[in-house]
């Protein structure tokens, strides 16, 4: 999908990283990106960061940058300024399960489709993780795997405290590292990335990269 986005002026001192738009503060139209990749938020981003220095791209050399917008709300409000854009720019996005509708009914509203499928969204470069990026992580690493990175960051004591725990004693062993992990997604998301074999990356993380960097 190719689609032009508007510029806007730089971020002010302060203001929050993951504002849907930070990614056009810049002055040198030159400089803007060639490819945006819309995610949820910083622990996705720092996901695929973390996997495009496992492949060795370098992301801001290559003009593609990703965006934390901040929840799925905000999908919408992005793709429909993209009538008022001066720039081509290619888009992709990541988004959790539950969010599947939002960002397929932003889509749509944006003129990009209509009756959306998942194998449509997917052509547009947008991608659905299920049930969301640490769930995908999880399963590609299996726990033993994931409890090693835990070990590594002197988390794995913690971790038995929390199993522990009454609301969470029951929960599959899978949940339960999701569930720790809650507070410590951005940490987490790259953490994860680094651990992975790259011949297990989870589909939609492989995807949505492959879909700006070729």
């Amino acid at each position: 999908m190719r689609a032009r986005l508007p510029a806007v002026k730089a971020r002010p001192p302060g203001r929050s990283r993951t504002y849907p738009l930070v990614v056009h503060a810049l002055s040198d139209p030159a400089a803007e990106p060639r490819a945006v990749v819309l995610v949820e938020g910083p622990s996705d981003r720092a996901a695929l960061q973390a996997l495009a220095e496992r492949h060795q791209r370098d992301l801001d050399a290559e003009g593609v940058s990703v965006v934390a917008i901040g929840g799925a709300q905000a999908v919408g409000q992005f793709l429909g300024r993209l009538g008022r854009a001066k720039r081509d720019v290619r888009l992709a996005g990541l988004c959790d399960a539950g969010e599947e509708y939002a960002f397929r009914r932003a889509l749509e509203r944006a003129g990009l489709g209509s009756d959306l499928t998942r194998e449509d969204m997917e052509r547009l470069g947008f991608y659905v993780c299920d049930a969301d990026l640490e769930d995908e992580l999880v399963r590609a690493l299996g726990a033993d795997a994931v409890e090693r990175v835990l070990a590594e960051q002197g988390e794995l004591r913690s971790f038995r405290t929390y199993q522990k725990q009454e609301a969470h004693r029951a929960r599959p062993h899978e949940q339960q590292l999701r569930g720790f992990m809650t507070n410590r997604k951005v940490r987490y998301g790259r953490l994860l990335v680094e651990a992975l074999d790259l011949s297990r990356v989870p589909r939609p993380l492989d995807r949505v990269l492959a879909h700006v960097l070729t």
